[in-house]
């Protein structure tokens, strides 16, 4: 059985902050719901209730589009190491852009990560652990390199170039809010 609370905790912090990969999902009323893996060094908590991640530039913004229509978000960890356990963040995000006044200060509290496209900030509303243990174990090998250096490649007119073609509207054609690409 699930075990629900209010905050993060400092074991849930713990738990979170060992962790390699996570998954973030929205969705709106209707059209299709988006469930995205994620990576390197792009996830922080802020504080009990409050959650960052950092978005790389990739071939889709979905999340973006779907946050702007309701802000809905569930972002989960699974243990694929020690021992099994599922965490869920329930809440409702908004998306920052560059050009947003506290996009600076935030940017500030991850690495310096090429191809850095926008800061999610979720209020969490409920978190939930679960047992995992219908979850593999896996061994973490190591991030893949692939997407840095494609962004290091594009440099950040080709990026611009890029977002403007990828990311300015999602599969369900609603726009992602991305400016000043």
């Amino acid at each position: 059985m699930g075990r629900p609370s209010a905050v993060i905790s400092e074991s849930h912090r713990e738990f979170i902050s060992q962790q390699k990969i996570f998954f973030v999902a929205t969705a709106t009323a209707d059209g299709k719901i988006n469930l995205s893996p994620k990576g390197i060094d792009t996830f922080r908590v802020a504080d009990p209730n409050r959650v960052l991640w950092l978005n790389l530039t990739g071939s889709g913004n979905e999340t973006a589009a779907h946050v702007l229509h309701s802000g809905r978000m569930t972002i989960m960890f699974c243990a694929f190491e020690g021992p099994p356990n599922i965490l869920r963040l329930y809440g409702q995000a908004r998306v920052l852009h560059p050009e947003d006044p506290e996009f600076g200060s935030l940017l500030s509290l991850f690495p310096d990560i090429p191809g850095t496209r926008q800061i999610f900030e979720m209020e969490v509303e409920l978190v939930q652990t679960s047992c995992g243990m219908g979850v593999p174990l896996m061994e973490f090998k190591g991030n893949r390199k692939e997407l840095i250096q494609w962004a290091r490649e594009k440099g950040e007119e080709g990026l611009r170039e890029y977002r403007s073609k990828k990311n300015t509207t999602s599969l369900d054609g609603l726009p992602t809010g991305t400016v000043g690409l």
